[in-house]
């Protein structure tokens, strides 16, 4: 599919400090962000925002535990490439002890990558797996309370660094779940899916109004579309649908794909790829239907399968950004080390090196679809045409600089460099 939809042109006059038009002038132009969110897990970061010395091992283990000596270059490498963190808010991590949320580490976190110009997203605010142990007993009622609470004191206190949230996650399976006992599929069997949504997005909108806020699910089938007419039959506000791809047993392929992201993109709205996963080793076998039942000592990446990643990667991000619904892809680990069931999906190796799809991502994001530092010439009227991808630029003249914004139905702006 073609990318043209994500490109536009706008003619921009260059003004002096006075307002008068800089006329045949020599001025540079520069790509610094694509609107388009090109995003991953920023689990790792938490320890280097928060300047430790030392792996927190009494946390419950959740993807992103690199080790901490190699964190600034792998921070390097991960801002290179991302503009767009998803931060861990699994509450039974969040808030192991009741009353005693890790609200002020996040926050540095949250801010350490907001101070580098990342967007930042909370994941998640509602889900039935790694809820805390100590609400599984507690009344049903007392349940819905807590998780009312928990929704508006984390949208609350992190408003303004953390503006768009995966409100609720795998709501489909939450109310038949047996995996183990927990009080949200409780609550999620006595008051039903969509109530359970509209609890979730009720809280979260009037904490934040401003906030956008995710629908979010691995089950893909049409019991997802149904439950989605159902939130939205239900007057729900919802701001994006989130779809989750790990595909540890093999790339699904662009057709495949692209024809799942067709019956989504039918509800009119914003697609967030939210999870996705493309390994560098062995495949995990056809059979194993829960991805999480899969347990094996050694997962390691190997020469053939960085090859075969890095050609899936390119094939997967240019199959989806070339579709107009979606407007976001987060793939879901950059390292292998401390890796999610510890396979080999990440972008860099365990031992710090990137792999070739990280080379290769690379050059599709920041060079493909990327202007570089460019000298161009304003023409009589002070006017100088930019072509490019949505996103941030800056125009410099000897030193003095103004930022610009290409965006879609925006065809004309002016900048004065004072």
């Amino acid at each position: 599919m073609s990318v043209d939809h994500r490109r536009g042109t706008m003619q921009i006059r260059v003004l002096d400090a006075v307002g008068d038009p800089v006329r045949n002038a020599h001025v540079t132009v520069e790509q610094q962000s694509h609107e388009f969110a090109f995003g991953n897990i920023g689990f790792d970061f938490i320890p280097l925002a928060n300047g430790e010395t030392a792996q927190d091992t009494a946390a419950e283990p959740v993807p992103g535990g690199a080790q901490l000596d190699g964190l600034p270059e792998l921070g390097t490498m991960w801002l290179d490439l991302f503009n767009t963190a998803t931060l861990p808010f699994y509450w039974r991590g969040f808030e192991p002890t009741r009353g005693k949320p890790d609200t002020q580490r996040l926050l540095r976190a949250a801010s350490w990558f907001a101070e580098h110009g990342v967007t930042v997203k909370g994941h998640p605010l509602t889900w039935h797996t790694l809820a805390p142990e100590w609400l599984t007993g507690l009344p049903v009622a007392e349940i819905e309370r807590l998780q009312r609470e928990r929704i508006r004191r984390e949208v609350t206190n992190f408003s303004g660094v953390i503006d768009t949230w995966d409100a609720i996650n795998e709501v489909v399976i939450m109310p038949v779940f047996t995996a183990e006992d927990n009080g949200i599929t409780r609550l999620a069997q006595s008051i039903g899916r969509v109530p359970m949504i509209q609890l979730a997005f009720e809280e979260a909108r009037a904490a934040n109004p401003s906030a956008t806020l995710v629908l979010n699910d691995f089950d893909l089938s049409t019991d997802y579309e149904a439950l989605i007419e159902g939130v939205l039959e239900a007057g729900i506000a919802v701001d994006a649908i989130g779809l989750q791809t790990h595909m540890h047993q093999g790339y699904w392929g662009e057709e495949t794909m692209l024809a799942m992201v067709d019956r989504f993109a039918r509800f009119g709205l914003p697609l967030h790829l939210t999870e996705t996963t493309l390994l560098s080793g062995d495949l995990m076998p056809p059979e194993i239907v829960d991805l999480n039942d899969y347990q094996i000592p050694s997962w390691p990446s190997t020469p053939g399968g960085e090859a075969r990643q890095a050609d899936e990667i390119v094939r997967h991000y240019r199959s989806l950004v070339g579709h107009p619904a979606v407007h976001a892809i987060t793939y879901w680990g950059f390292t292998d080390d401390g890796a999610w069931l510890g396979a080999p999906g990440g972008m860099v190796r365990a031992d710090g090196t990137p792999k070739p799809s990280f080379h290769a991502l690379r050059s599709l994001i920041k060079d493909e679809w990327w202007l570089p530092r460019t000298s161009m010439r304003t023409n009589h009227d002070g006017q100088v045409s930019i072509a490019g991808f949505f996103g941030d630029y800056v125009i410099t003249r000897d030193g003095r600089s103004a930022p610009v914004s290409l965006s879609r139905g925006r065809e004309t702006d002016a900048i004065r460099l004072c």
